[in-house]
């Protein structure tokens, strides 16, 4: 098995990932060549959480312009994650 955190890059904050935290979901970027089990394996073991679900979705790039130079953001993969009622992750501990 793959260690957790070379998984699990970074949370997503977002005004849009707010809202679903008070739905218990989080929202993660992952490692493109991770699944699903990995991705639930990975969370538990890092936060000690129970994950019931799992949703991921691919990130496509966007045409980007600065000055006269073309190019193109970044692909990444998002995964939002649904806990077991009761759980919690503390993304921002004081």
């Amino acid at each position: 098995m793959k260690d957790p955190r070379e998984i699990i890059i970074r949370p997503v904050i977002t005004e849009h990932s707010y809202d679903q935290m008070e739905k218990n979901t989080y929202t993660f970027e992952v490692a493109k060549d991770a699944n699903k089990i990995e991705i639930r394996q990975a969370i538990e073991a890092i936060f000690d959480v129970t994950v019931v679900k799992v949703n991921t979705l691919n990130v496509k790039s966007k045409p980007k312009r600065v000055r006269y130079q073309l190019g193109r953001t970044r692909t990444w993969k998002k995964a939002m994650v649904t806990l077991k009622e009761g759980d919690t992750i503390e993304l921002f501990a004081s």
